[in-house]
Formats: structure tokens, C-alpha cells, sequence
């Protein structure tokens, strides 16, 4: 019996085609659900970080310090001044105003400001603001002969090798001494310039009193000269509401042309990460897109032992180390990041009456989430094209085209059953068996061509046997390559092979009675 089968499926078994095609189906199986539980887990980290109440907190304080007014001017807020006269009067009015919230609306105080001001009642003031100045010196530039005795000084555009770091003024306080850059700090891409750290520095007080005596010693000491180039307002706040902190910048540019370009900066980071139990979910995927990166790495490092050279001539190899350096680079600069929260609020909690910067923080953030949009982004490029770059799915496809019905088109599928769904809404008429229409077409078709009854009944008859074993044996759903079969299935085999080789023989005679009519007729 055993022997039967196989002689029906044409000859010798195949038992590693069916057990090779399981194991690659399973094995891409696989493949693409881990590959997709990794997208999911990066997708959470993703818009884990983010938070509606971003948006809402730029917001407010963008209002506050860029449209609110200069006192008995309308029309000049931080937005709109152009000359230095207004930026003083910003500096006196609004600023001002906006940093020091010591009383309730009811002037009723609330706390004590050693602590530090709440802007809004609900945003702490981090530290102290600090105000910085960067400088050109004169005859940086040329004057045209011809105008020399109506201007002998020259300022040209700021640049670090024109830039001033001798003192001036009344060289007493930091205010009027050149500060040296620090290297860490990133540099400001302005309007006009590209700017470095360092420069001219002094820091506000505590108190609002003070603070005011200051801006107004320095404004009438002419701390802003002809040589000033930029003034950069730098300051944090954290809201322990939505546990965000929002690092602002306010910057205004002198170019040599005269007036005043201004410009800002708002960015509200989630730089606490772990507060909230929502927050802990999130580190238990950062946890799991760490074993990820684990699992990964080890797996592109078993290819490129494996093939050598020859990895590196596939596009979607190079695809895979991107995608590994990028999160590489993440998962670096989240622990990066972190260490230094943890140091710069143990400083600031220590001393309050110093600068905090978190600018570098939240300047590298962004960058930070820009890597991380740009990892997601390849990372469902190689999900959508996963099954076309996979040289074992594709060898899945060629596996399973070949257990397929030679006769079976999905287009046909689909418009037959199209064509029922019509029938049984009684939308359209239904129409006669298309199968019963061919097969009296073909039998006409053969008596007309001089076939006498008994080859066309003979034809039929072996169709009608092929069709039923191709419905018995022929079926997709069989999981075995060997199945027993019974006597009188045996039985059938046999006749319909005896049959075939009736009609193979009847036909070689018809062949050679053709061939000897064709080779008297020459």
C-alpha cells in the first residue's frame, strides 16, 4: 500500500520538501512576530515620552514673555523690538514682571522667595536666570578711505576670531569681565550668526528690587555697546503638576546693520523619567528594547562571521547596522542623560542661588528624539519590506506555489465568489454551469473533427476519473507525504493508469500512421 502511494504521486517520495517548508514557515513566523514586538515596544518608548501638556506649557509661557506688554505701550512686546531703547524697556518691564511671582492675586504672600518664584503659581523658578553678552572688537572691518573722517570705528559681524574678551566699563563686576567658553556647551545657531559660549555674564538676584537696581546700572553704564552682538536670557522652570521641565531662551541679535533681530527658544522635556507608575511601565520597555538590542546585535554578529565580506554587499545589512548604531546611540544618550539630571539637581539643591543650566539638556533632548524618530522610521522600513528581503520567506513562497492546484487562480476565486454573493441577493440572474457548457462545447467540437462516440465517451470518461482523484488526492490541506489507501482506491489507481496507457498507445498509432501517410506522400 505504502508502495501505491507514492506510485500515484509520480514516483519516488519527498519527505524533507514538506518537513523543510514547515520548519521555514515557522522559522519566518517567528521572525517577523519578534520583529514586530519590537516595533511595538520602540513605538511606546517613542510616544511614551511624549505629553500633551507640552504643548500647553510652551504656550503659556510664550505668552507671558513674548506678547506681553511694555507698560504704556501696546504695541512692543519682545516680539516686536528693534532698537535697544525697547530692549531695555522689555528688561524693566515684562521680564521682570514675568520671573517674580511672590503673592497671590490678592497680594496675599505665599511664600518665601528664598525658596524661589513660582511663575504662575505653579512653575518653579530653577536657580537664577542668567543674562550673556558676546562682543566684536573695533577695526575688525575697514572703512573706505574716503569716509575715514566722518567714521574712524568699524564693527564687523560676530565671529569667534573677531569676538572681544578684553574688560570694559566699569570692570568691577563678572558683568563687565569676559567670561571663557565652556567646551561642553553647544553652540547658538542665530539669525545672523553662529555663537559660542562664554562671553559677558552676570546672573540675576532674588529679589525683584535688586535685580530691577541692576538692569538699570547697567543700562545707564552702557553695558550694550556699539560691539555687542547678541544677549542670550537663559532660564528653567520645573511644574511638579506634569513633572516637565521647560528650558527657555530668549535671544536678541545686534547684526551690523543696526537694529535687533529677536528670537526664542521653549522647550518643555520630561527629563524625570520615573515618577509615575506609568513611568515604570515605560523603563520595563526600555528594559525590554535593551534585550532586544542584545538579541539583535548577536544575531548580525553571527552573519557577519558567517558570510565575511559578502554581509556587507547587501543594502539592507547596511539597513540593520544603522538601526543598531542608532539605538546604540539612544539607549547611550538616556543614561547620559540621566546621570547628569541626577548631578545638576543635587548642585542646584545645594546652592539656589546659582545658574542651573539645563540648556545642554534639553538642546541634546531634542536631538535625542530626533535619533529616536529617525530609528522608528527604518525600523517600519524593514518591517513593510521584511517578507521581500528575506531570502527564506521568498523560498516559503516558491515551497508552497508548489503544492498549489496548477488550476487554482485567486482572481477566478474571488470572482466567483463575488458572483454568488450577487445570486443570493438576487442582484443579478443566475447563470448556467459554465463546467456542463464546456464539456458539451468539446464534445461537439470532436464529433464535428471526425472523433467517432466511443474516443469522445472514452475522453470524458477519464476526465470525470481525473477530476475525482485530483478532488481525492490532490488537496492542499494534506499535512502527511505518505497516507495508506484502501483496496478499492488501489483498484481505481490502477485502472485509470491502465486507461492512460491505452490512450498513450492508441494515440502512437494514430502518430505513426500520420508520420508513414506524410513520408509516402514526399
Amino acid at each position: 500500500m505504502a508502495e501505491a502511494s507514492r506510485w500515484h504521486r509520480g514516483g519516488a517520495p519527498k519527505p524533507k520538501l514538506h518537513y523543510r517548508k514547515e520548519v521555514e514557515i515557522r522559522t519566518t513566523l517567528q521572525e517577523l512576530s519578534l520583529y514586530f514586538i519590537f516595533l511595538i515596544n520602540l513605538c511606546i518608548l517613542t510616544f511614551g515620552m511624549v505629553n500633551p501638556h507640552m504643548y500647553y506649557l510652551n504656550k503659556v509661557m510664550s505668552s507671558l514673555f513674548l506678547d506681553t506688554s511694555v507698560p504704556g505701550d501696546e504695541r512692543t512686546n519682545f516680539k516686536s523690538i528693534r532698537s535697544i531703547t525697547d530692549f531695555w524697556k522689555f528688561m524693566e518691564g515684562p521680564l521682570l514682571e514675568g520671573l517674580y511671582w511672590d503673592a497671590w492675586y490678592t497680594n496675599k504672600t505665599l511664600y518665601n522667595l528664598k525658596n524661589s518664584s513660582r511663575i504662575y503659581y505653579e512653575n518653579i523658578l530653577l536657580g537664577v536666570p542668567r543674562v550673556r553678552q558676546l562682543k566684536v572688537r573695533n577695526n575688525t572691518c575697514k572703512v573706505y578711505s574716503s569716509f575715514q573722517s566722518l567714521m574712524s570705528e568699524c564693527y564687523d559681524k560676530y565671529t569667534s576670531s573677531n569676538e572681544d574678551t578684553s574688560d570694559f566699563g566699569l570692570k568691577q563686576e563678572t558683568e563687565w569681565k569676559y567670561s571663557t567658553p565652556n567646551s561642553s556647551s553647544p553652540w547658538h545657531w542665530g539669525f545672523v550668526g553662529v555663537y559660542r559660549n562664554g562671553g559677558f555674564i552676570f546672573t540675576l538676584s532674588k529679589s525683584k528690587s535688586d535685580t530691577k537696581n541692576k538692569f538699570i546700572n547697567l543700562r545707564l553704564n552702557s553695558w550694550i555697546t556699539r560691539g555687542t552682538r547678541v544677549i542670550f536670557i537663559d532660564f528653567s522652570l520645573y511644574n511638579a503638576n506634569v513633572n516637565l521641565f521647560c528650558i527657555i531662551r530668549l535671544v536678541a541679535e545686534f547684526p551690523a546693520t543696526g537694529g535687533m533681530i529677536t528670537s526664542w527658544q521653549f522647550y518643555s522635556v520630561k527629563l524625570l523619567r520615573y515618577v509615575s507608575h506609568y513611568d515604570y511601565i515605560i523603563a520595563s520597555c526600555e528594559i525590554t528594547f535593551c534585550i532586544f538590542l542584545i538579541v539583535f546585535t548577536t544575531q548580525e554578529a553571527q552573519k557577519i562571521r558567517e558570510f565575511k565580506s559578502a554581509y556587507f554587499k547587501s543594502v539592507w545589512n547596511w539597513l540593520e547596522l544603522l538601526l543598531l548604531v542608532l539605538c546604540f546611540v539612544a539607549v547611550s544618550f538616556n543614561i547620559y542623560c540621566n546621570i547628569q539630571i541626577f548631578l545638576l539637581l543635587e548642585d542646584l539643591l545645594k546652592n539656589t542661588e546659582k545658574y542651573s543650566d539645563f540648556y545642554f539638556l534639553a538642546y541634546w533632548y531634542i536631538y535625542y528624539n530626533n535619533i529616536i524618530a529617525i530609528t522608528i522610521f527604518f525600523a517600519w522600513i524593514k518591517n513593510m519590506f521584511l517578507a521581500i528581503i528575506n531570502d527564506t520567506y521568498s523560498e516559503v513562497k516558491a515551497d508552497y506555489s508548489i503544492g498549489r492546484r496548477p488550476d487554482f487562480e485567486l482572481g477566478e476565486m474571488i470572482k466567483k465568489s463575488y458572483n454568488n454573493a450577487l445570486e443570493k441577493l438576487r442582484l443579478k440572474k443566475p447563470q448556467k454551469d459554465g463546467d456542463d457548457k464546456g464539456k458539451g462545447d468539446l464534445a461537439e467540437q470532436a464529433r464535428r473533427e471526425g472523433f467517432d462516440e466511443n474516443e469522445i465517451q472514452s475522453a470524458e470518461q477519464m476526465k470525470k476519473w481525473k477530476e475525482r482523484l485530483e478532488k481525492k488526492y490532490y488537496s492542499s490541506e494534506i499535512q502527511d507525504d505518505y497516507q495508506l489507501v484502501t483496496q478499492q482506491e488501489f483498484r481505481e489507481l490502477f485502472l485509470y493508469a491502465v486507461e492512460l496507457e491505452k490512450e498513450l498507445h492508441y494515440v502512437s498509432l494514430k502518430l505513426n500512421r500520420v508520420m508513414r501517410r506524410i513520408s509516402a506522400l514526399q
